[in-house]
């Protein structure tokens, strides 16, 4: 049932990635405000849990993109690899820097070529509007590609649990304890290890080619569910005690590589494949199509809607939180879609650009 497929796609991969891009939204709504309102006020909590609760969605975007590229069975050429994904990366980084930045400089500078240049220099900068960081750090991973296609294509199913268990110690759990408590011994010891292989974000990249691959069992899943509920009241209760504890909003436990981060991330993953990805329904499953082939546009031009929404004073705290999030995430996403919709119907460039 987790194989319902329409027209060579993954039902269950296309309706997780629309989710997740409404999650994203979530997160960029929310989280915008969570730093101006009082610590344990009503407003906070509604916030904080909006926030807290759609922080898997980066994860799962990377584990979405894991899922196919380092899947042996589809052919991946150097040239493939390149032009097809890399570039289209970096094509997105410097159109779309290139555009935030000009849109942060015009209202005081003017559009002129010199500020053309200048927005672009930035780009090239590294320095970029904030949620393009994502850009430059799935560049990285499709850098490594070919090496992890490599260790998936030759790895029993022992060799993958205990590269997880790597990535979960040294790129999830250490650097979290050590962010809430920090030490020196234990900072030194990761330090001189080097353990390199298995930071940053290459463990949810290869866990989305593992958990499309692999079934797990009844049991593994619904502990699975329980480890995913445990990590989303960690994230929201351990955030409001932080944040009570030193009297301003405590952004530790929304980190992606947090540990109850990651597991929130795996349980929305496996529920998507295993429950949600059931439906035969031709129509619904063409409509969430539709959708995921541009979500990666929506990402790149949604924030444009947050900053119009900024310049016209209408945030989360205009009506209350718990009904302005939804209905401003709906109004953003609908009209980020449209626009991608548009765009990614020019010839030749349109893809490069959704």
């Amino acid at each position: 049932m987790s194989k319902t497929v329409t027209g060579g796609r993954l039902a269950y991969a296309d309706l997780l990635r629309a989710v997740a891009m409404l999650a994203v939204i979530v997160v960029h709504l929310a989280g915008s405000q969570l730093g101006n309102v009082p610590v344990g006020s009503a407003e906070f909590h509604v916030l904080n849990a909006y926030d807290g609760l759609t922080h898997w969605c980066v994860p799962v975007f990377i584990m979405l993109s894991g899922m196919f590229l380092l899947d042996p069975k589809h052919s991946l050429s150097p040239s493939k690899l390149f032009f097809g994904h890399i570039l289209r990366m970096l094509v997105a980084l410097a159109v779309w820097g290139t555009a935030y930045a000009l849109v942060t400089q015009v209202s005081a500078a003017g559009l002129s070529w010199e500020s053309v240049k200048a927005a672009l220099w930035q780009v090239l900068q590294g320095k970029t509007h904030f949620h393009l960081w994502f850009l430059y750090m799935i560049v990285g991973l499709y850098l490594i590609t070919p090496i992890l296609r490599v260790f998936v294509r030759g790895a029993s199913r022992a060799d993958f649990h205990w590269f997880f268990l790597l990535c979960f110690v040294f790129a999830n759990l250490l650097p979290t304890l050590l962010r809430l408590r920090p030490s020196q011994t234990v900072s030194l010891w990761v330090n001189n290890l080097n353990l390199h292989l298995v930071l940053g974000y290459v463990g949810y990249y290869v866990l989305g080619y593992y958990l499309k691959t692999y079934t797990i069992s009844r049991a593994a899943e619904y502990l699975i569910y329980i480890l995913g509920i445990l990590g989303a009241a960690v994230t929201v209760g351990g955030t409001a005690w932080l944040s009570q504890q030193r009297g301003v909003f405590a952004q530790t436990l929304y980190n992606y590589d947090s540990p109850n981060i990651a597991l929130m991330s795996v349980a929305v993953f496996v529920f998507f494949r295993y429950v949600l990805g059931v439906s035969e329904e031709r129509s619904r499953r063409q409509r969430m199509s539709s959708v995921a082939q541009v979500s990666f546009g929506v990402y790149l031009i949604h924030v444009f809607f947050l900053i119009l929404l900024d310049r016209l004073n209408i945030t989360v705290l205009a009506i209350p939180p718990v009904l302005a999030v939804p209905a401003l995430t709906a109004a953003v996403f609908l009209c980020s879609f449209a626009v991608a919709w548009l765009i990614s119907k020019i010839p030749l460039v349109g893809r490069y650009l959704t």
